[in-house]
């Protein structure tokens, strides 16, 4: 989104700020700009969604510039979750499921989404559904993180799968 400055702007009226985000009140376009030009900065609309459109006095380089630093730090603070994957069979033994739960809990902390599945292979995938999610509920109680279910059971191409995320 760019925003409109000075002549661009094309709203009637406008709601005005100066550089401290104090409210001016309602102002019109042309009252607003002899207002800006007066103090030597520059009239930008910043919200021409809202009615009456907000605008803002300041210099617009500086502006830019805010908007610039923002943006870095919100891109910053936000982490991109990966969904990871821990695959298990049947007869998968305790030791080894304690193991895979331990890294579903590291993985949680940070903040991943895990896919958990049960692999099934010949035969196995004609079982008991009751059976096969009994097998994938043991490693789900290991798990020493706070979770939620965002994705309950499902059957897929290579057998059962569960997906989880961290509660928050």
């Amino acid at each position: 989104m760019r925003e409109r400055i000075n002549n661009q702007i094309r709203a009637q009226e406008l709601r005005v700020l100066d550089s401290e985000n104090k409210n001016l009140g309602i102002l019109s376009i042309r009252d607003a700009l002899e207002l800006a030009q007066s103090k030597s900065l520059d009239l930008i609309e910043i919200n021409p969604n809202s009615n009456p459109p907000i605008a803002k006095i300041m210099n617009f380089g500086k502006y830019q510039y805010e908007m610039s630093k923002k943006a870095k730090k919100a891109k910053a603070s936000s982490r991109p979750t990966e969904t990871k994957s821990i695959q298990i069979k049947i007869g998968t033994g305790d030791h080894d499921l304690e193991l895979k739960a331990k890294t579903a809990s590291k993985w949680l902390k940070e903040g991943h989404r895990i896919k958990i599945e049960l692999f099934l292979s010949g035969r196995a995938k004609y079982m008991d559904e009751k059976f096969l999610k009994e097998r994938l509920d043991r490693v789900l109680h290991l798990i020493t993180e706070e979770y939620k279910i965002s994705d309950s059971y499902k059957k897929g191409p290579k057998g059962l799968f569960i997906t989880i995320e961290k509660a928050k």
